[in-house]
């Protein structure tokens, strides 16, 4: 069966026929996935019942799997519950048991309620991130996603004008402070320094311009820190609006596929205390430093 894709919402998203994502694949199902993510930006596969080892398979055709020496997140202790390579995104602790409202893991997976995109605040951030639903609760639990190519598409001449030369600064400290997460020990400091992001950056195939936003960004170089961030919440804000976004209900079996080049996402409230949520990621190393980016020529 061909690959075919349903588009979900009137500006993005789609949705995926006709691929198996539990065995390889050919080159030309590879070539159509990648050129539905450059043009829905969102993918979703449904009935996708993966072991750890297929969703890592299944994503390196598209790419190497994101590795760094620091910290992205913060770990009280070093044993993992997944393999290397699988994000655990539940709110499970490593043996599997709900984790305690008032472990500092869970205060730092609280953030990822926050707009970002992924592995914003490293040198080079992430190209696409792959989420596998395997336990879901009753209610609550979506990810949502904005398209922040129509997002620029949408502000005005003397906005674009404006935000075009402009640099951020993006670190997890930022996004943890939003909700009052500042714990942070010299060592987690020193791997979550500040890293110089674009504010618009262009996608490295089809030149469409987007808003690199974040709850990462919590700085404007030659602004001052307030100015900057009252204007980043006000396009993040114009970002966000219900024609931009589209909210995916998760089934069990899903496995939703974005470009983070192209969007922001954030995860949604759940009962956390009495329900488990298991979803796990897999994410790939991104292709260009938006700093790398020419410069801005009036």
């Amino acid at each position: 069966m061909p690959v075919a894709i349903r588009q979900l919402t009137p500006v993005f998203a789609g949705e995926v026929d006709g691929v198996d994502c539990t065995r390889p694949l050919a080159p030309d199902e590879v070539a159509a996935i990648e050129a539905g993510m450059d043009r829905y930006a969102v993918l979703v596969f449904r009935d996708q019942d993966l072991t750890d080892e297929q969703q890592i398979a299944f994503t390196r055709h598209f790419g190497e799997l994101e590795s760094y020496k620091t910290a992205g997140h913060i770990r009280k202790n070093p044993d993992q519950r997944l393999r290397p390579g699988m994000a655990d995104f539940s709110n499970l602790d490593k043996d599997g048991n709900i984790i305690a409202a008032d472990d500092r893991v869970w205060f730092f997976k609280l953030g990822d309620r926050l707009w970002h995109s992924d592995s914003s605040f490293r040198p080079m951030p992430a190209k696409y991130s792959l989420l596998s639903g395997r336990v879901l609760p009753s209610w609550g639990g979506n990810t949502d996603f904005a398209d922040m190519r129509a997002a620029y598409d949408a502000l005005d001449a003397r906005s674009k004008a404006e935000i075009e030369p402009l640099v951020c600064l993006h670190s997890l400290i930022y996004s943890r402070a939003a909700i009052g997460f500042t714990e942070l020990s010299e060592e987690e400091i020193a791997a979550f320094r500040p890293i110089r992001q674009r504010l618009v950056r262009r996608h490295p195939v089809t030149g469409r311009k987007s808003l690199f936003l974040a709850s990462h960004a919590g700085a404007i170089e030659g602004w001052t820190v307030p100015e900057a961030q009252m204007f980043l919440r006000d396009l993040v804000e114009h970002a966000t609006q219900r024609e931009f976004v589209y909210s995916h209900e998760w089934r069990v079996g899903d496995l939703v596929m974005w470009d983070n080049r192209q969007t922001m996402h954030r995860a949604r409230r759940f009962d956390d205390r009495n329900e488990v949520r298991d979803v796990r990621r897999t994410t790939l190393a991104g292709d260009v430093a938006t700093i790398e980016q020419p410069e801005f020529v009036p």
